[in-house]
């Protein structure tokens, strides 16, 4: 709630400002090395409750729980869910994270009619991913979230669609 009700306040529209053009939003007076640092801090205090939660939840950290794949799945569950929005993180994790249930229900399924398809369809993970960033990229740039915002606009106006 408070990450939603941050865009609507005066450091939000300076967020979103300099997010949409830096130039554009340092032209209107908007002190872009003060709103970055900001942000910075911002974003750094929403990574230190995460690692703390993480921390808490596992009760040891060490380099090796944070692997380079793990980097790789934010960056794609953000974009798959569509930046610059809170539900597309959430729509983005969670179809994210249901992509490799599906892929782990599919080899089970398959598995007594073909025995060698674990061995197949393992590496099969990072090849859907690639492909799901590059498909929401050229198909649906904003990701799940506008295609949630599309569909919830379409039963709105159901009955009456012009």
């Amino acid at each position: 709630m408070s990450a939603r009700n941050l865009f609507r306040t005066r450091v939000g529209r300076a967020f979103i400002a300099i997010r949409d053009r830096d130039i554009s939003a340092e032209v209107l007076g908007i002190d872009l090395l003060r709103w970055k640092l900001y942000a910075f801090a911002l974003s750094s205090f929403y990574a230190g409750v995460a690692g703390g939660l993480f921390a808490y939840f596992f009760r040891v950290v060490t380099p090796e729980s944070f692997p380079l794949t793990m980097s790789i799945f934010f960056l794609a569950a953000i974009i798959v869910g569509g930046m610059g929005s809170i539900l597309g993180g959430i729509l983005g994790a969670i179809f994210m994270t249901l992509v490799p249930e599906a892929l782990r229900f599919v080899t089970t399924m398959v598995t007594p009619f073909y025995p060698q398809a674990p061995v197949v369809l393992s590496p099969m993970r990072e090849v859907v991913f690639g492909l799901l960033i590059v498909l929401f990229l050229i198909f649906e740039p904003h990701g799940l979230a506008e295609m949630w915002r599309r569909l919830r606009r379409f039963f709105h106006l159901w009955p009456f669609r012009t």
